[in-house]
């Protein structure tokens, strides 16, 4: 994958798409499968805002149940099976476990009804998926004794038991979201980090291009399609009132959802623990009562969440602050006992804006978006050959790109083809049996890295781990890790040489596992961007600035609490081999 800045400027495509978070890259791979020459452009990294900050869950819709909305249930289970049947290697069910109380809507009765239920609307939830260990098991429960023993913590008093059901999880949606967009890449599209869209290019009503930046060299470019699709997410108002001077009616409604990781597991086993959160879902038809939170394992740490609040600021602007990572913890002591978790236990913290319903910014039970927003921009406003899709969460990206993508036929004149996006495994995904390529690995690479290293690439890489291993014989210096982590420098000039990392940053936040669950200290910072300037030719004053950057990307108070004190003096005179 390169990154080809003339290419973009001396083709004409049928859809230009400006914005490389999920649903732009699902899009962009659609329209590809599906014979539409496309060009993707992103102002930053592939995956670089809210994408990039989901809280790793893929949801399959059965707490729509209690709103009777089967339609989302079936579009939600659809987009679950998708993910896990073309990118096995990212993608994987996860266990939840549903504490249930007393009687009524609360009760073990009712949640096994409705798990039921949700069980006959999501019959076809594991089609296609032929590895039995990545298909979505049936709703079952547990009984008191058995939650009280996993979960001593709970509240148990009225307790009844559990309810389990599975969700999917993402390995790193960093890389499932470039997984997508390599796979277009090599089919044909003509796809660039770090190109801003400035405005549109319009003949009267119509648009027909897009003038951009190179925002590394500040260079002019002209990208001319038939077909714009704004796919910027919470920058997408701001984009159609630099280029059309219009906005949404009515504007979009934002929503700063948040989580926490802490680095050990909270809760035994596998399954992540959802408890009781202190607001209700205003929108429910059968409501349970409060939301959840959830004590979810990823790695070898937990992530916690989520918080929802109203977001009406720049989208480029959002945080979050000690003060209320003491709220969150301190509302996380009070529903689950013993845990005793403190602020100095957090070791990571991510947000991202996704789309809410309408809500007054001191609301408590906040009512949330129902659907993604597609707007034809000819039928809206009069103005030809733009579309904005705002989607609502991560997990409905290849559910609206397929949608979208029907849309540009249409708008190009031309009967849509049937979309292959929900059967054809994306970059690294041609994996039948994920133990069985596992197993294969570690005996290929046992010579060469820990077993640990090599899971970690397989999940990452899924069967192209092998252009990694290729690296490691070539340049066996580039079998080292970098720092404490898993992550081999051979990974570092991957990323740099085949999936278009400009930037330190890059590689340490979305390329690799280095940065995307905690601090890995400044002395592993600099290791990784002593490879990258060997690869790059970058000088010493480039490398200092790309690492200055790239701390900066991390809050003040993780730094501060990070493992720095793991990093021996070893570590910081070269790569150690682990």
């Amino acid at each position: 994958m390169r990154r080809d800045l003339a290419a973009l400027d001396s083709n004409h495509f049928d859809v230009i798409v400006i914005g490389a978070g999920i649903f732009g890259a699902c899009a962009a791979w659609d329209a590809t499968l599906r014979g539409l020459k496309v060009a993707l452009i992103d102002r930053g990294d592939f995956s670089g805002a809210t994408s990039a900050n989901s809280f790793k869950m893929i949801h399959g819709g059965i707490r729509y149940i209690q709103h009777g909305d089967l339609y989302r249930i079936r579009q939600s289970a659809l987009a679950r099976r998708t993910f896990i049947r073309v990118a096995p290697h990212l993608c994987y069910p996860l266990p939840i476990v549903v504490p249930t109380y007393g009687y009524g809507m609360k009760s073990k009765y009712a949640i096994r009804i409705a798990m039921s239920v949700y069980d006959m609307v999501a019959w076809d939830r594991n089609r296609g998926i032929l590895d039995p260990i990545r298909q979505i098991p049936r709703g079952a429960c547990l009984s008191r004794s058995a939650v009280i023993d996993q979960y001593p913590g709970l509240d148990h008093e009225d307790l009844t038991g559990a309810a389990v059901f599975s969700d999917g999880q993402m390995y790193n949606p960093p890389r499932l979201t470039l997984a997508f967009i390599r796979s277009a890449s090599e089919a044909g599209a003509i796809v660039a980090n770090y190109v801003e869209a400035k405005s549109f290019i319009r003949r009267g009503d119509q648009i027909c291009g897009v003038e951009a930046r190179d925002v590394l060299d500040e260079d002019a470019i002209t990208i001319q399609g038939r077909v714009v699709l704004n796919a910027t997410g919470p920058y997408a108002e701001e984009l159609l009132q630099r280029g059309l001077g219009r906005s949404l009616s009515p504007r979009t409604s934002w929503s700063r959802d948040s989580y926490f990781v802490v680095d050990r597991r909270l809760v035994a086993g596998s399954s992540t623990l959802a408890l009781p959160a202190k607001t209700n879902d205003p929108d429910s038809v059968l409501s349970r009562g409060p939301r959840h939170l959830f004590l979810s394992p990823w790695h070898d740490q937990t992530l916690v969440g989520v918080w929802h609040k109203v977001y009406e600021g720049d989208p480029d602007a959002y945080g979050l602050g000690d003060e209320e990572l003491e709220l969150f913890i301190g509302e996380i002591n009070s529903v689950y006992r013993g845990l005793n978790l403190s602020l100095g236990e957090v070791s990571f913290w991510n947000a991202g804006l996704i789309p809410f319903g309408e809500n007054d910014p001191s609301a408590i039970n906040l009512k949330f978006a129902h659907r993604s927003r597609i707007v034809d921009h000819q039928s809206d406003q009069g103005i030809d050959g733009l579309i904005t899709l705002i989607g609502v969460r991560y997990t409905t990206g290849p559910n609206e790109a397929v949608k979208v993508v029907d849309l540009v036929f249409r708008k190009l004149g031309r009967k849509a083809p049937a979309s292959k996006l929900y059967k054809t495994p994306v970059h690294g995904g041609r994996i039948d049996d994920f133990d069985l390529l596992l197993r294969r690995a570690l005996s290929e690479a046992s010579s060469l890295i820990s077993k640990e290293v090599v899971r970690s690439l397989v999940h990452n890489h899924g069967n192209e781990y092998g252009r990694i291993l290729e690296l490691v014989r070539a340049r066996p210096e580039l079998g080292q890790t970098i720092g404490a982590s898993n992550v081999l420098a051979a990974e570092a000039v991957y990323a740099a040489t085949e999936e278009m990392a400009q930037k330190l940053e890059d590689v340490v936040l979305r390329r690799t596992d280095l940065g995307t669950t905690r601090f890995p200290g400044q002395a592993s910072i600099r290791l990784c961007a002593s490879v990258l300037a060997t690869e790059l030719g970058w000088d010493q004053s480039r490398a200092n600035r790309e690492v200055e950057q790239t701390v900066d990307r991390f809050p003040v108070s993780i730094r501060g609490q990070s493992d720095n004190s793991l990093e021996t003096d070893e570590d910081q005179r070269g790569l150690v081999d682990r």
